[in-house]
C-alpha cells in the first residue's frame, strides 16, 4: 500500500487494499469462537467466567469469549503494576521510546488482521477500521517523538549561586488505569496507554466489554515489542465491576478515560477524594456545523454527511447539529436527505457498504425513542426506520441514517445520542448561528462552511470547542489525526485542557520535580 488510510481518504485506487482486506478477513473468520484470557502480570489469566464478544451485524455470530478479571484479583493486579513500574520508570527514556516505536511498527505490519477483527467486532466499515489501526500506530510514534524532542523532559533552570545546578524533570506518577471505549477500540486504547507508558508509568487497561478482541491486538504488539512483564496488563470485564474496583483502589495513581460525560464526572469525583490524582478525560460531544449563505453547497452536504453518518454516528466528534442559513435551507436539507437515503447500509465487511450497525440492541432502542420524539416535535426528513436487509442480517443492530428538522432548544439538539441521527435548523445571521452553536454543555468539535474569510475567522475566534474545521469536505467536524489536529474537549467534553493527538499530551502523565545539586 503506497499511502496511509486516514479518516480523510476520499478518492484513491483501493483495489489492492480491498484484496488484502478480503484475504485477512477470511483468515480472521477461520478463528472465530475461540477463547482469550485477561493478561495479568505478564501471564494469561483464565477465570472461567466468560464475556462473549458478538458481531453487531450478526448477533448470533460469536467472535470470541474472553475470561473476565474477577474483582477479587484487582488488589494483586495493582500490586503487580506497582512492582513493575519501579523498573519501567527507571528505564532510560530512550529505551521506552524504542519499545513503543517498535510496537507501532508491529501494529502497522498487522493492520489488515487488526482491521478485519475491528470490522467484525465494532461494525466499522473497512476504511474506518483501517483508519483506526493506522491512527493507533501513528499515536505511538507521535507521542514517542514528544518524549524525544523534550529530551526526556529534563531541562536546566536558573541559578541563584555559581555552585548551584537545578533542573526541572518530569517524573512518572506510578500506576495508571486506562478505560477505553468501544468506538475506537485500538486507537484510543493505544493513545492513552502509550502516553502513560512513555511517561514511565505502568498501565492497567480496562477495555470496553464490547470490544475485548481488539484489545488483544494492542497487548500482543506491546509484548512482542519488548515491554517488560507486568508493565501493561489487560483486565477484561464490565465497567461497573472490575472498572469500578480498579478506580476505587488506593494504589492507583491516575486514570485516563474516554467516554460519556456522566461516567467521566463520577471518575473525577472519585479521583479527588483523599488526595487529588490526575484524571484525564475526553468526554462526549454534541457537535455543530454552520452552513453560511455563501457556502459551497456540495462541499457542505458531503462534509456534513460524512461527519454525521460515518461509523453510524458513534463518534464523540460526530456531527449532530446543523445550522443552515435560511436562504440555503431547502437546498441543503434536500441534498443531505438524498445522500442519507442513498447510503448503503449493511454488512460493514463489504467494500460497498458505508454504514454498518450500531453497537448493540440498547443503541437501537435509543434510536427508536429519538425518532419518535422527532416525529412528535419536528419532522423526519430522511431515514427514521430499520433498513430492509438480507435474511442473514435481519437480527443485526441496523438503523437508517436519519435527518430531522428540530428547533434549537429541543432535547435532541442538546443531548448526546451516539447515533446516525442529525438535527437541522435554520438561522438568519452569523451572530445567531454562533450563539446557538455555543449554547451547549459540550465543546468538542465544530465546523463552518463559508467562502467569506472574515466569517471563518469570526468562527475560529468565537466557537467554544477544542477542534475547529472550516470548509472540510472530508468531514465537517470529524477526522482529527495525530500531530495534525489536537483533540481537546472544552466545557463538558474534556477535563485537562490539553488533548490527545496534540503536542502537550505525554507530559500530562508525569509530574514535575525540581532537583537542585550544590557543587
Amino acid at each position: 500500500m503506497s499511502f496511509r488510510i486516514t479518516y480523510s481518504v476520499l478518492e484513491a485506487d483501493l483495489s489492492a487494499l480491498h484484496a488484502q482486506f478480503d484475504e485477512a478477513l477470511a483468515a480472521v473468520r477461520s478463528t472465530l469462537g475461540g477463547e482469550l484470557p485477561s493478561w495479568l502480570g505478564g501471564e494469561a489469566f483464565r477465570s472461567g467466567d466468560l464475556l462473549q464478544s458478538r458481531n453487531p451485524a450478526r448477533p448470533d455470530e460469536l467472535l470470541v469469549s474472553v475470561h473476565r478479571t474477577p474483582v477479587a484479583e484487582v488488589d494483586r493486579v495493582v500490586r503487580v503494576a506497582r512492582e513493575a513500574q519501579r523498573g519501567w520508570g527507571a528505564t532510560p527514556w530512550q529505551e521506552r521510546v524504542r519499545i513503543l516505536r517498535r510496537a507501532a511498527d508491529l501494529i502497522s505490519e498487522r493492520r489488515m488482521e487488526l482491521s478485519a477483527r475491528m470490522t467484525l467486532e465494532v461494525g466499522k466499515s473497512r476504511l474506518e477500521s483501517l483508519g483506526d489501526v493506522e491512527e493507533s500506530a501513528d499515536l505511538l510514534r507521535y507521542y514517542a517523538g514528544q518524549l524525544e524532542q523534550a529530551e526526556g523532559y529534563s531541562r536546566p533552570m536558573a541559578r541563584l549561586s555559581p555552585n548551584e545546578d537545578t533542573r526541572s524533570v518530569l517524573r512518572p506518577y506510578g500506576v495508571f488505569v486506562i478505560i477505553s471505549p468501544f468506538n475506537f477500540p485500538l486507537a484510543l486504547a493505544a493513545g492513552m496507554s502509550g502516553g502513560a507508558l512513555l511517561g514511565g508509568n505502568s498501565v492497567i487497561l480496562k477495555p470496553s466489554e464490547e470490544t475485548p478482541w481488539c484489545a488483544e491486538g494492542l497487548y500482543q504488539a506491546l509484548v512482542d515489542a519488548g515491554l517488560p512483564p507486568g508493565v501493561f496488563q489487560v483486565a477484561h470485564g464490565e465497567g461497573e465491576a472490575v472498572g469500578a474496583a480498579l478506580v476505587r483502589h488506593p494504589g492507583i495513581d491516575g486514570v485516563s478515560f474516554t467516554g460519556s460525560k456522566a461516567v467521566g464526572m463520577e471518575l473525577h469525583r472519585r479521583m479527588s477524594t483523599g488526595r487529588v490524582r490526575p484524571c484525564l478525560l475526553e468526554l462526549g460531544g454534541k457537535n455543530p456545523a454552520i452552513v453560511c449563505r455563501d457556502a459551497d453547497l456540495e462541499a457542505a452536504i458531503e462534509g456534513c454527511f460524512r461527519s454525521a453518518f460515518g461509523m453510524s454516528g458513534q463518534k464523540c466528534s460526530a456531527l449532530s447539529r446543523i445550522y443552515v442559513h435560511e436562504s440555503l435551507y431547502n437546498a441543503f436539507t434536500d441534498g443531505l436527505a438524498a445522500k442519507a437515503r442513498d447510503a448503503r447500509v449493511g454488512d460493514p465487511s463489504l467494500a460497498s457498504v458505508f454504514t454498518g450497525p450500531v453497537i448493540n440492541a440498547a443503541a437501537v432502542k435509543r434510536f427508536e425513542r429519538a425518532v419518535d420524539e422527532a416525529r412528535q416535535d419536528g419532522a423526519v426528513i430522511a431515514g427514521g426506520g430499520r433498513p430492509r436487509l438480507e435474511a442473514a442480517l435481519e437480527e443485526g443492530h441496523f438503523v437508517e441514517p436519519t435527518v430531522v428538522a428540530l428547533s434549537h432548544g429541543h432535547r435532541l439538539m442538546r443531548d448526546e445520542l451516539f447515533l446516525p441521527f442529525v438535527g437541522v435548523t435554520r438561522f438568519s445571521t452569523l451572530d445567531e448561528a454562533l450563539l446557538r452553536a455555543n449554547d451547549c454543555d459540550y465543546g468538542l468539535t465544530a465546523g463552518i462552511f463559508s467562502r467569506d474569510a472574515e466569517d471563518v475567522e469570526r468562527f475560529m475566534a468565537q466557537a467554544e470547542a477544542g477542534v475547529l474545521y472550516a470548509n472540510r469536505r472530508t468531514g465537517a467536524t470529524t477526522g482529527a489525526w495525530p500531530g495534525v489536529q489536537s483533540f481537546c474537549g472544552w466545557k463538558g467534553s474534556g477535563g485537562s485542557g490539553k488533548g490527545g493527538c496534540g503536542p502537550y499530551y505525554v507530559a500530562q502523565f508525569m509530574r514535575e520535580q525540581a532537583q537542585t545539586r550544590m557543587g
